[in-house]
Order: C-alpha cells, then sequence, then structure tokens
C-alpha cells in the first residue's frame, strides 16, 4: 500500500506539486506617446507582468473587448478616445476593472466624475519606481480576478503614501 506523505499545510505533498503558482497579472498600458508607452511596458514586463500596449483609447476599448486585464493604465490626452472617455465606457459598459490614470489633468476633473472610480493617479512626469509602485498599490488593494473588482479605494480621500498621489 502506497503511503501518501502529507505537507505541512495538512494537505498531500502531491497536491502542492500540481498546484498552479498565481498567473502573472495582464495590464493594459494606453499613450498615445510612444516613448512612454514602450518605456512602460518594458518595465512592466521586466517586472513579471504580461503587458499589451495601445496608442489611443479606441485602439484600447477594442483590446478590452478580446482580452480579460488585472488593470488598466491610461493617459488622458489622447486621440480619437480620451483616457477620460475610455474610463467613462468601461464603467457604462459595468467593468469593474481597476484604472490608474496617468495624467498632467488636475484631480479637480476627477473629482467632478466620482463615476470612473480612478484608483489612481500618475502624474506626469512619473518615475520608473512611481510606476512600478502605484501598480503594486493598486492590485494589492484589488486583489482579484480581471472583471472582479470590489469597492475601489476613495483616492480623494485618502492621504498620499510614500510620495503617490492616491
Amino acid at each position: 500500500m502506497k503511503e501518501n506523505k502529507i505537507s505541512l499545510a495538512g494537505e498531500p505533498a502531491c497536491a502542492l506539486l500540481q498546484r498552479e503558482p498565481n498567473p502573472p497579472r495582464r495590464i493594459l498600458v494606453v499613450d498615445d506617446d510612444s516613448d512612454i508607452r514602450q518605456l512602460s511596458t518594458e518595465v512592466l514586463i521586466h517586472s513579471g507582468y504580461v503587458v499589451d500596449a495601445a496608442a489611443d483609447g479606441a485602439a484600447a476599448w477594442e483590446a478590452l473587448q478580446i482580452k480579460a486585464f488585472n488593470l488598466l493604465i491610461t493617459d488622458h490626452n489622447m486621440p480619437r478616445l480620451t483616457g477620460v472617455e475610455l474610463v467613462k465606457k468601461l464603467r457604462s459598459a459595468r467593468r469593474a476593472l481597476p484604472v490608474i490614470l496617468a495624467t498632467g489633468l488636475p484631480t479637480e476633473v476627477l473629482a467632478q466624475n466620482p463615476s470612473l472610480q480612478v484608483a489612481a493617479m500618475l502624474p506626469k512626469p512619473f518615475s520608473v519606481e512611481e510606476l512600478l509602485e502605484t501598480v503594486s498599490v493598486v492590485l494589492r488593494a484589488t486583489d482579484s480576478a480581471p472583471g472582479q473588482l470590489g469597492p475601489l479605494p476613495d483616492w480623494r480621500s485618502q492621504p498620499s503614501a510614500d510620495g503617490l498621489r492616491l
């Protein structure tokens, strides 16, 4: 008779080996500035994320119809469909995807549109460290599967943490 070894977690050791590790998070980066889009994409890929990129809000909307994402990072001032218009479409479609708005847009504009539910603001210009920290904070706060977002933290009422403007 074969003996099953039990792990410290109380499960058979073979069950631990069969369990898949957490899949990498999928992020959609949207910016009409090709240098910012490419740098952000490369930094995020190097940090272990799966990243798709779009040159404007309209291309991003198409990508959002095809694939599931854990996070959307979007610029605001873009041709065809702005970042705010993209987020409005997302919310109108009842898509609960966390959004980081990377822009020089004044926070008053977002305060006037609370239905956007932006998880964080990333003021331009931003550093690589600011990008990675903001992504990490937002993904930890919304720790869920794509499309299964719980209530977002209210960025207007939270103090800035470690220099981040959340």
